[in-house]
């Protein structure tokens, strides 16, 4: 028995007015992929062959089209800004004018693709003047990026509104992914590649085409690291290598500095350098903010004296120590910096993480497949040009004939038609021979014809030896990377250091010179310099030293250097350690601050002996502590197990109920200790 059909479902009140009911979290889900997929792939991300963005190429593009190369006058920057929003990119013109000034900077770009032409901002941060004040036009390197673009070498798609066609990558002779580098943030993902130096790169390249099976490390023989438009210093060439080996990994850049001392005898700080994307004006800023807040000592004067070239003059007071105070900028501010290697672009559409060997394969593909199309379009070309020069050649041998046929025929069709059956000449042949002039029946253009024929000849059979030797083909793309070489290649800014850069310790902050200590039986502590005090004459009065209250005075009294280590020895038998710069540095009135600021000692308990530990200290060397009680308690240790006392303290001799830690002494092999009791004995 047949089953009867399921009644069809009545269509619901919502569906009817064209409502498609939908699950929340699929809408969100599936929309904002989709944004993300855009973000990715059409605004924040290069593309590998190419190294542009889209706005980027659309910019260079709309040049192109407008003439604006760099031979050409420039034209008002809103002229090029309106086409490129007009046709091609369908955002906001503040975008695309932005875009187009970072083209322009040499302070943002290594090898700039546009020229710009009026204000267009500065190193310190300064905005570019409006659109409608600045004229630009492409660089010759922008140009080598457009090269070939009519040899239908790329692709074109139509534009947002399907009124233009716009390349979807550009024929780039350049590889200015590696030349110029680029940051970018999309949703999820992000690109952070340095800029390069032309000269390194391309003879990389080549490299790649004589040895395809070369390894990154190879590479790193031509391309030595980064180099950026602002100088400065890039270092540890394993740092670099493991970045271009994985695509990803910090490098640390530091702006060039150097102490420099006049004929007064005066120290200064010359910076000619800052890292990369740093705002010179910022980094004058946070200096300026350290010395105010007075965590950096020692600065008189910041003088900014850069023209086009970078020199800011640090000029240092006459008690302050060059290197600590460069140290500290180093440590403190963005005169270092560390370059995060991302480099990821786009390949077929799809983000990739690149390492240095895969990024030139990429541009020497892209090398391969522009100049294949360009040699098929010029064949092509040359082809149909042979076609018209041999119907040209075959009718000068009939010339009197084909006078004759002209003459008779009724009209130009006619004509056509009768040059076409009678010799077997193409209609485009037929053409060419009826647009002929009559100069060309002289002996002169006769000959003109049968040389360019010839010419055309030797083109072709050139043309198809490129196509079919993919050698030959290569030795082209060679060729013109080294026609780059010779027309841009510069010497590179940016200096490699083959070591680490110096990791800073607090240390490092701080001049090893020498201190006074002074401690208070109060327990009030501070070191001083020692020019604070000076000598006394005949009749001399004397210094005051610290500002004490009237029962406290002096019971500890100590030089060492500021890097020194510190053992505080207790009257309860235990041993603190400090490093003397922890200490707070006072004028020599200044009354010092609390010794329990910087040592966890109980109340009630006091120090009795302050010791500076030699730098070297060795058990071998028989250095060794001497501990003496109030109740007539000596012990020795060796020196070397107090080498490392944690911050809470190590207990150096155990005492008897009552009694307590009166002195602490180093002594060496063979000294002698006397003891004097009390009672004066």
């Amino acid at each position: 028995m047949a089953r009867k059909p399921a009644p069809e479902r009545e269509p619901s009140a919502a569906q009817e007015k064209g409502i498609v009911p939908r699950s929340i979290t699929q809408e969100m889900r599936e929309s904002y992929l989709d944004y993300a997929m855009s973000v990715i792939t059409a605004r924040a991300l290069p593309d590998v062959r190419d190294g542009l963005k889209p706005v980027h190429r659309r910019i260079l593009y709309t040049m192109g089209k407008l003439g604006l190369t760099a031979n050409a006058k420039t034209r008002k920057s809103a002229t090029v800004v309106g086409e490129v929003m007009g046709k091609l990119h369908p955002h906001g013109d503040s975008a695309i004018y932005e875009s187009m000034v970072k083209m322009a900077q040499d302070f943002t770009m290594r090898y700039p693709l546009v020229i710009g032409q009026g204000n267009f901002g500065s190193i310190d941060g300064d905005n570019a003047a409006a659109m409608r004040y600045t004229e630009s036009k492409m660089s010759r390197l922008g140009a080598e990026m457009l090269k070939d673009i009519e040899k239908e070498t790329v692709s074109f798609v139509p534009n947002y509104d399907n009124t233009e066609v716009e390349p979807t990558v550009l024929p780039g002779t350049a590889p200015n992914l590696l030349l110029n580098g680029t940051l970018g943030i999309a949703v999820g993902m992000a690109s952070n590649i340095p800029p390069h130096n032309l000269r390194e790169v391309c003879e990389a390249a080549i490299h790649i085409i004589e040895n395809p099976e070369a390894t990154t490390e190879d590479l790193l023989k031509f391309v030595q690291g980064p180099d950026f438009p602002t100088g400065c210093i890039a270092f540890n060439t394993k740092d670099i290598a493991h970045a271009y080996t994985t695509g990803r990994g910090p490098v640390v850049v530091r702006g060039d500095a150097e102490i420099v001392e006049d004929k007064k005898g005066n120290y200064s700080i010359i910076v000619t350098s800052i890292p990369f994307r740093v705002v010179k004006a910022d980094l004058l800023t946070k200096i300026a903010d350290l010395v105010h807040e007075k965590k950096l000592e020692g600065i008189r004067d910041i003088r900014d004296e850069s023209t086009k070239d970078i020199r800011v003059v640090i000029e240092l007071k006459n008690n302050a120590h060059p290197q600590t105070v460069l140290n500290y900028l180093y440590k403190h501010t963005q005169l270092e910096e560390a370059f995060h290697y991302n480099v990821v672009a786009l390949v077929d559409g799809v983000p990739q993480t690149l390492s240095l060997k895969a990024m030139l394969e990429y541009y020497v593909a892209h090398r391969k497949d522009v100049v294949t199309k360009r040699t098929k379009f010029d064949l092509d070309k040359a082809k149909a040009r042979e076609h018209i020069l041999l119907g040209l050649s075959k009718a000068l041998d009939h010339i009197d004939e084909i006078i004759a046929l002209i003459k008779k025929s009724k009209d130009t069709d006619d004509a056509r038609k009768g040059l076409m059956s009678k010799f077997k000449f193409s209609e485009i042949q037929a053409n060419a021979i009826l647009e002929m002039r009559l100069q060309r029946l002289s002996g002169l253009e006769r000959k003109k014809i049968e040389d360019e024929l010839d010419e055309v000849q030797k083109l072709i059979e050139y043309l198809e030896s490129l196509l079919k030797s993919p050698k030959k083909m290569m030795d082209v793309i060679k060729k013109e990377i080294q026609e780059l070489i010779a027309k841009y290649g510069d010497d590179r800014r940016t200096k490699i250091v083959k070591r680490a850069a110096t990791i800073l310790s607090a240390e490092d902050l701080v001049a090893d010179e020498d201190s006074v200590l002074v401690l208070t039986s109060g327990g009030y502590i501070k070191r001083t310099n020692p020019s604070e005090y000076r000598r006394q004459k005949r009749g001399g009065v004397g210094v005051v030293d610290l500002d004490t209250k009237e029962e406290d005075f002096v019971t500890q009294f100590l030089t060492a250097s500021a890097h020194s280590d510190l053992l505080f020895f207790s009257d309860r038998g235990k041993v603190y350690q400090l490093k003397m710069y922890e200490l707070p540095e006072g004028k020599r009135a200044t009354k010092g601050k609390s010794i329990m600021n910087f040592l966890t000692i109980e109340q009630g308990e006091n120090i009795t002996s302050i010791l500076a530990m030699p730098k070297e200290v060795k058990a071998q060397e028989g250095l060794s502590l001497m501990m003496a009680t109030k109740d007539g308690t000596v012990k020795k240790s060796a020196a070397a197990a107090f080498k490392e006392v944690r911050r809470s303290g190590l207990i150096g001799i155990t005492l008897d109920k009552g009694d307590a830690l009166i002195s602490a002494q180093f002594v060496r092999k063979g000294d002698d200790v006397i003891m004097t009791t009390s009672k004066g004995q």
